[in-house]
């Protein structure tokens, strides 16, 4: 929650406004969220005498009757809006579904919806007051410490959002249990991105569990020993903290420097140019290594350095090289990047293992021969590099299942608007004629009903002008 407070000033010409907003929201870990015995969530929704609740498909389908037992066991009245959200369906449609869900349930303006589901359901859901569960590693570990909520549009990652604190998350970690393997894996890399550039103790523990944490989720499945248990709660413990620590300071991300942004120079490009995306943990992994590889080509990170975070990625599964990471990949990667960070590159790299120095005055050249000795050295690992399971799949909340005319409608819609490089300089979106100014890459204009900036090929997010329930469309594909 935040509350805002303002001086206004009579100045010669007009007026002056200083603007100050206290952000205050809170973490809990419980394991049992949604066990009776444990009332605290229950508690948050006791003053409305009911629940909305935004979830993924997959997350319903496995705790869904827990839920409504939970909800029922309190006498709140629970409703569901069941969505499937993959990195190429994080988009302007499946936000609109979830308003048009909020409408029908008469939300009222400072209910909180119940958020429950990885990162990317609470990166598309939390545009409202909102309590957050995250069932996932990636959820758990990185999206819960961010208040940045967001869609992706065209061909870039989180184009169009805000900064929205939610009221409160709870961490329960006992959804590891049911998390598929690969999906522990995926999560692995965040805890290795914020270890390796700030909390060596903690990536010290990593590398020294490394399969055991993976193998029993994170010492939640039957059979995980005291030891791997205790390790893995502090190393999320600390890990969360960690990324706090880094982030409060920063929470609208005024600062571009961020150290948590190591492994996020180069890797939206991984995620949205294949056809089938890598998985958000190893698109960020090949970015982590490969900066590592330059970090090292510079001497920053010693060869020993350099040897143990590759070694770590290996035998955790992560993806250190992909064959469409090439030279015309990483300058792609390094325009939009730019654009992104204001002009520099700004790219995080570990300066000794567990501190962070950031690099900017970094050439073309440099890049291009650090990518091919990157590639060399990948030749003496297993797979050359490329990671396990690296590939979305329907464990991706429901990834495969998702609308393809409704993704279909939106890239043309996105085309015409000229996010794919071509009137859309990554700040600046036409709308009519005109140029809607946005801010650090975020569009927030809302112009006559059409979605930030995007003139009639895009009403309500919707092509060609097709609005929600308007002949047989809803949300921009055909029902």
């Amino acid at each position: 929650m935040s509350d805002l407070t303002a001086s206004v000033l009579e100045t010669k010409n007009g007026f002056h406004v200083d603007g100050y907003e206290k952000i205050s929201y809170d973490f809990t870990f419980l394991d049992g969220v949604f066990n009776v015995e444990n009332r605290q969530l229950a508690e948050c929704y006791q003053k409305w005498g009911r629940v909305l609740a935004v979830t993924d498909m997959n997350v319903f389908n496995m705790y869904g009757e827990q839920i409504e037992k939970y909800f029922q066991h309190y006498n709140l009245e629970l409703k569901v809006h069941k969505t499937k959200i993959g990195e190429k369906a994080k988009t302007i449609p499946t936000f609109l579904s979830i308003v048009d869900s909020m409408t029908e349930f008469g939300i009222y303006r400072k209910e909180p919806v119940l958020v429950v589901g990885g990162g990317l359901v609470t990166d598309v859901a939390g545009n409202t007051n909102f309590i957050r569960v995250p069932t996932t590693v990636i959820g758990l570990i990185d999206a819960s410490v961010s208040i940045k909520v967001a869609v992706n549009y065209g061909n870039y990652k989180n184009r169009l959002g805000a900064y929205h604190a939610p009221m409160h998350t709870f961490l329960d970690f006992t959804f590891l249990r049911s998390l598929p393997t690969a999906q522990i894996r995926n999560g692995f890399a965040e805890l290795i991105k914020i270890s390796s550039c700030s909390h060596l103790p903690t990536f010290d523990l990593l590398d020294k569990y490394c399969e055991q944490l993976i193998s029993t989720g994170f010492g939640r499945c039957d059979g995980a020993s005291d030891e791997v248990r205790d390790a893995a709660d502090k190393i999320n413990r600390e890990g969360i903290h960690e990324m706090l620590k880094l982030e409060t300071p920063n929470l609208h991300e005024i600062g571009l420097d961020r150290v948590i942004a190591y492994g996020h120079t180069w890797s939206p490009m991984h995620e949205l140019v294949p056809e089938t995306p890598l998985r958000h943990g190893h698109a960020i992994s090949i970015d982590m290594a490969y900066s590592a590889t330059l970090a090292n080509s510079r001497k920053l990170l010693s060869d020993e350095e350099h040897h143990r975070i590759l070694n770590l990625f290996s035998r955790a599964g992560l993806s250190m090289d992909h064959p469409q990471f090439d030279e015309d990949i990483l300058d792609k990667g390094t325009v939009a990047i730019l654009k992104t960070r204001d002009g520099k590159l700004r790219a995080a790299v570990p300066n000794p293992l567990g501190s962070c120095t950031f690099l900017n005055d970094v050439s073309a050249e440099e890049l291009n021969a650090a990518l091919r000795r990157h590639k060399a050295i990948m030749k003496g690992y297993p797979r050359n590099g490329e990671g396990l399971e690296a590939f979305v799949d329907a464990s991706d909340t429901g990834y495969t299942e998702n609308n393809q005319k409704e993704a279909e409608a939106l890239e043309a819609a996105a085309e015409k608007a000229g996010s794919l490089n071509a009137t859309m300089d990554g700040y600046n979106v036409v709308h009519g004629g005109k140029v809607m100014n946005g801010v650090n890459g975020h569009t927030n204009v809302h112009v006559n009903g059409h979605f930030n900036g995007v003139a009639e090929h895009l009403a309500n997010g919707s092509a060609k002008g097709l609005t929600n329930g308007v002949d047989g469309f809803t949300n921009g594909a055909k029902a």
